[in-house]
């Protein structure tokens, strides 16, 4: 049996890279959330979006778009920062807080659909629950994601979902945006193999 030797190293490991959803798959899942927001809020009167900062914004505001298209209804998008509220401050370097922007009339009374890109552990949806009870009293609160990877550490589901994907925990699901990546796609990332 032969080993690996200076002169011949082994090849580097490289991560499996899958690509779970493409840009037109987004489309047609950020199209399909739309739909069942329409129909599980008879017509989303009343309701408002706030996106979790980073990704979860432009998905709030292409939500809001798409309702807006489907039903010829404006629904208001904002964005709810979560940065002072996340229990891991202390174990990852200092983020830049960023602005809560409540829309016009607030969310006091209306049925608020936080927006998020990945739902994993449920701690960045706890984080944005503390926050939403410091800007306001919303009637109901509602989850709208993406992706739902699985492996949740605390009781949060989430109401409208637009991909479930399996994951080991060793993985990681990566979503990119044209609104901050350039391009729209889901990866999920494996263990590295052997080239």
């Amino acid at each position: 049996m032969a080993y690996p030797s200076a002169a011949h190293p082994s090849p580097p490991r490289q991560p499996s890279v899958k690509v779970i959803l493409a840009a037109a798959d987004v489309s047609r899942v950020v199209d399909r959330i739309a739909h069942q927001i329409l129909e599980k809020t008879q017509g989303a009167a009343g309701t408002v979006l706030l996106g979790i900062p980073t990704r979860g914004v432009p998905l709030a505001r292409r939500l809001a778009a798409r309702i807006g298209a489907f039903e010829d209804v404006a629904i208001p998008a904002g964005v709810l920062d979560i940065t002072l509220y996340r229990d891991d401050l202390r174990r990852h370097a200092t983020r830049a807080v960023g602005p809560t922007q409540l829309p016009a009339g607030g969310i006091d009374g209306r049925r608020v659909v936080l927006v998020d890109d990945v739902l994993f552990s449920g701690r960045t949806v706890r984080a944005a629950l503390d926050a939403l009870s410091d800007v306001g009293r919303p009637a109901s609160v509602q989850l709208a994601v993406l992706v739902d990877r699985g492996h949740r550490q605390l009781p949060i589901r989430a109401d409208y979902v637009g991909k479930n994907i399996p994951t080991a925990l060793a993985e990681n699901v990566k979503v990119t945006l044209a609104e901050t990546d350039g391009v729209d796609e889901v990866k999920l990332y494996g263990e590295a193999t052997t080239a």
